[in-house]
């Protein structure tokens, strides 16, 4: 860009309980840029729907510039999600949204806001990625969106990250695309970022690293495990795939992490139907097949074993916990 050149723009839009931590690493990165080359390279305004306030996920109010309103062809818009974000996705917010990206703006959505971008229609037919926490209820409600768990997706004028620091990596990406690869690396060292990740990384840590186990043919297993949770797969045929008997396996199993196969299993499982429970819209019949469970009887009984209350009580407190 010539030093003439107007700064690009950014709106930062903050939803209701949204997550400071994506927010901050973003804004930080372009105020740190600005520094870097004494000028200002980037400028931002900050919105909410109702244009005086906005609550994070952590308690903290922030006064913002002002309400949803018509924006420049050349903005750039970030909205910023976090905790409860279907709640957050109002209809005025969809209808605004949909209006600014007809006229072509580029669209961010940091945390959970892929949801509320998806929602808008604006990710069918694209590479996307979610938080990972989000990622099993976004699957079952956008099926038209290729959904990655990569730390951040750009796919023409449409942007999702994962959250977190993933926005410190999306803007020295969009820093280096405008301004080259040693400012960005300048504004990485300023912030103490010392391993700039890319659109080809992950955002969950590796199985060994999670686990905190290094054995390649227990790694392989939760693999396997992980990618088949609507139709589990029997010990039997989880040994055979990394060629071990089933005892083995067993035993493998209960060295590195206390629990046979299918206690760690049936973890995976019901740990993706609380999600699923908590964060769509999904009948209890529905989110028990999605998980494997044959009947909704037998989803209910191992539910309650492992989490002390059964499905629909699960569902009941957390509507009762939302706002009204």
């Amino acid at each position: 860009m010539d030093a003439d050149q107007r700064p690009r723009h950014f709106v930062f839009v903050l939803l209701d309980n949204f997550t400071m931590l994506c927010f901050s690493a973003a804004i930080e990165s372009l105020r740190i840029a600005n520094r870097t080359a004494g000028r200002q390279l980037y400028s931002w305004s900050i919105l909410s729907e109702g244009g005086t306030e906005a609550t994070c996920s952590n308690g903290c109010v922030f006064k913002v510039d002002g309400d949803l309103s018509d924006l420049s062809r050349d903005d750039t818009v970030m909205l910023c999600g976090g905790l409860d974000i279907q709640d957050a996705t109002t209809k005025r917010l969809l209808n605004w949204l949909r209006k600014e990206a007809r006229r072509g703006l580029s669209v961010a959505g940091l945390c959970t806001a892929g949801y509320t971008m998806a929602r808008a229609g604006l990710l069918d037919g694209k590479r996307a990625t979610i938080h990972w926490e989000n990622q099993d209820s976004f699957i079952e409600e956008f099926e038209d969106v290729n959904l990655t768990r990569s730390v951040f997706v750009i796919d023409g004028n449409r942007i999702t990250t994962a959250g977190g620091t993933a926005s410190i990596d999306l803007m020295l990406k969009i820093i280096a695309d405008d301004y080259g690869e040693e400012m960005a690396n300048t504004v990485a060292d300023m912030l103490i970022y010392s391993s700039i990740r890319t659109d080809q990384d992950t955002q969950r840590l590796s199985i060994p690293s999670r686990i905190g186990v290094r054995h390649p043919k227990l790694s392989r297993v939760i693999q396997l495990m992980e990618s088949n949770i609507e139709d589990p797969i029997s010990p039997a045929l989880l040994a055979r795939e990394v060629g071990m008997s089933t005892r083995q396996l067993e035993r493998l199993f209960r060295r590195y992490l206390a629990r046979s196969p299918k206690r760690y299993y049936m973890e995976l499982r019901l740990s993706k139907a609380r999600n699923l429970l908590m964060q769509t819209d999904m009948t209890v019949i529905n989110v028990a097949l999605a998980c494997g469970f044959a009947s909704p009887s037998h989803f209910s009984k191992c539910y309650r074993a492992h989490y002390d209350t059964t499905p629909y009580r699960e569902r009941g407190a957390h509507a009762a916990r939302q706002p009204v």
